[in-house]
């Protein structure tokens, strides 16, 4: 037989191999052998903690974008939390702010407008309260304007004063408003009285355009010391008596000059009052002057008796 027509080809079963079926019964056969050998003996407990320990740094870096990602979003959604939660704080604190300063106002308003009630009673002179609206455009003057007129009874030459002291008169009555002229305005004077001495005087706004008052035509050997304290002495017929004007807080004394400089401090808030206390004038109070005679000359007189 010649050597060409020999079959060289291997056997079919040694080309192929084992079939699909075979291969599938054999690995479903060693899954379970070993499954129950793990189970049982715990015979794959050793290379699963060799493969555990070898791939560890493996799966720590595969899971390292996930655990970003979620510590990215739990720090913005943080963030914004802490944001809002920060500016409604913030609202909330200028709330409370601005309730605290309403009530700290509201104690003092109503602690002046007590203090006022019962320095009118201590007076007995009828009065009633008033509030200022804002001072006098009139950058010259110190005026004030009050929210009470012709409407509320207010009268010109009416005495306007605060828990402390006299502030001033009412110079201009409108029909709602009315206009208050301050002690401190250079064009007022007020009589006054010292109330350690009971010496008399006449104090003036301060010409210099300070908020003060001045003493003048008080001689220079008077008995006037700094701290004094000055009241109304009631006889311009306009302020009750016994109303705190002012304090003495200088006392010059110069040779050259017949009169001293005396500089008094109000005791009434004249920059800053809000509630004031309107009284009536003293004048509606008094009984009508006397009318006084008038008297003939000496020569007349002697005439008319030939």
């Amino acid at each position: 037989m010649p050597l060409g027509t020999l079959d060289s080809s291997p056997p079919a079963f040694f080309k192929q191999g084992p079939s699909a079926v075979s291969k599938l019964l054999f690995f479903s056969a060693l899954s379970v052998l070993l499954m129950v050998a793990d189970a049982r003996f715990g015979v794959t407990q050793p290379l699963r903690a060799t493969l555990s320990v070898a791939l560890y740094p493996v799966q720590w870096l595969a899971m390292r974008p996930q655990a970003l990602a979620e510590y990215s979003t739990e720090y913005f959604e943080a963030r914004d939390v802490a944001q809002a939660s920060e500016r409604e704080a913030r609202q909330q604190l200028l709330v409370q702010a601005r309730r605290s300063g309403q009530v700290e106002q509201l104690a003092l308003e109503n602690t002046q407008l007590r203090e006022l009630l019962s320095l009118s009673k201590r007076l007995d002179t009828k009065g009633q309260a008033a509030e200022v609206l804002y001072d006098a455009a009139d950058p010259y003057t110190r005026k004030l304007i009050i929210d009470k007129g012709m409407t509320n009874g207010i009268k010109a030459s009416s005495p306007v004063m605060d828990e402390h002291g006299i502030l001033g008169q009412v110079t201009h009555v409108l029909p709602l408003v009315s206009e208050v002229t301050l002690v401190t305005d250079r064009e007022h004077s007020i009589p006054v009285l010292n109330t350690r001495t009971g010496a008399r005087g006449v104090a003036y706004g301060e010409s210099g355009g300070a908020p003060l008052l001045e003493l003048r035509f008080m001689a220079t050997n008077a008995d006037i010391e700094v701290g004094d304290m000055l009241s109304t002495s009631g006889v311009d017929g306009i302020y009750p008596p016994g109303v705190l004007v002012g304090k003495v807080i200088k006392v010059e004394r110069r040779a050259e000059t017949a009169f001293a400089r005396i500089l008094c401090e109000p005791v009434g808030r004249v920059q800053g009052a809000r509630h004031v206390m309107v009284l009536e004038p003293l004048s509606d109070q008094l009984p009508p002057r006397p009318q006084i005679e008038k008297q003939l000359p000496f020569a007349a007189q002697k005439g008319g008796r030939r």
